[in-house]
């Protein structure tokens, strides 16, 4: 169907509901000259009379009346359809596809899925838990977390959270075996649990800092884990020293489990930011889980880190 066909029909539709051309032109912001020419096109392309016209009165006529019947509720419900479409431009609904490494799931999102639920029933989270290293976008991903230090220029990224810090660990037993590093140097001669990154060739190079200067270590050991969890659980065992997010060693070391190591060399740094597309309208699903995570963590202020 043409769009001229549409307005045709929908013209005719309009005089019949209101009775008057007068009224029908007023609605749809026409002149009744006008609205009486659109009237005589759909008549001649169709070769039928649809109108009983007379200075006084209106009626259908008996293939008017088939027409109205027909097209007057399917034009109703693309009218419907149409305003649903547009009342979505201010509702967050839909599918929202959604890229987290494990920790920032586990930590941010994992807690409060009921509540975002609850807030917006009618957003469907597709979430993917990876750790490796993506392009968001390319991957067609709505919105991503990611650490500070892999910001992109082009990605709106918003703060989740505080600043992070990494710690060196080991158990009490490994200490007193194999005595404590005093600088990252010495962790060459230390027995290290090695964490690869999902998609990474090689193992993660432990990151330090002194004086405001950065520098990375790389360490040796008899455990190279894609899970960091299995690292820590390693390093409660005696296994060696790990290196992972103070947060989540901190409950390990203050029962006892676990020691902190290097601590002067722990540096923060730059947390967790949830980031999307620049765009002229941000989508409102994307805006509102956005701004339900960030409200919902805006309390915490140092966070576990990749």
């Amino acid at each position: 169907m043409r769009g001229s066909d549409y307005a045709e029909l929908k013209a005719f539709a309009t005089v019949v509901a209101h009775g008057s051309f007068a009224r029908a032109a007023e609605d749809l912001r026409i002149s009744a000259s006008t609205l009486s020419q659109t009237i005589r096109q759909l008549e001649a392309r169709l070769g039928l009379r649809l109108l009983n016209r007379t200075t006084r009165s209106l009626s259908l006529t008996e293939a008017g009346a088939r027409l109205h019947a027909r097209f007057a509720p399917a034009m109703a419900e693309m009218e419907a359809a149409v305003g649903d479409a547009i009342a979505l431009r201010g509702m967050p609904a839909g599918i929202l596809r959604v890229h987290m490494p494990s920790v920032a799931a586990t930590t941010y999102l994992e807690p409060v899925l009921g509540r975002f639920h609850q807030a917006w029933p009618d957003i469907v989270l597709d979430v993917t838990i990876d750790d490796a290293a993506i392009d968001s976008v390319e991957a067609g991903f709505d919105v991503s977390a990611r650490l500070g230090e892999f910001l992109e220029a082009d990605m709106v990224a918003v703060t989740l959270g505080g600043t992070q810090r990494q710690l060196a660990v080991a158990s009490p037993e490994y200490v007193a075996r194999h005595g404590s590093p005093s600088a990252p140097a010495d962790l060459h001669q230390h027995r290290c649990i090695n964490w690869r990154r999902p998609g990474s060739a090689g193992p993660y190079r432990w990151e330090f800092a002194r004086d405001g200067q950065w520098f990375s270590v790389a360490v040796n050991g008899p455990l190279i884990v894609s899970s960091r969890d299995m690292a820590i659980a390693a390093a409660v065992q005696g296994v060696g020293i790990a290196f992972w997010a103070e947060e989540l060693v901190r409950p390990l070391i203050d029962a006892g489990k676990l020691v902190s190591l290097l601590d002067e060399w722990c540096a923060t740094f730059p947390g967790w930011f949830l980031c999307y597309q620049k765009q002229r309208h941000t989508p409102p699903a994307v805006r509102a889980f956005v701004d339900f995570l960030r409200h919902a963590h805006a309390g915490r202020q140092t966070l576990p880190g990749g």
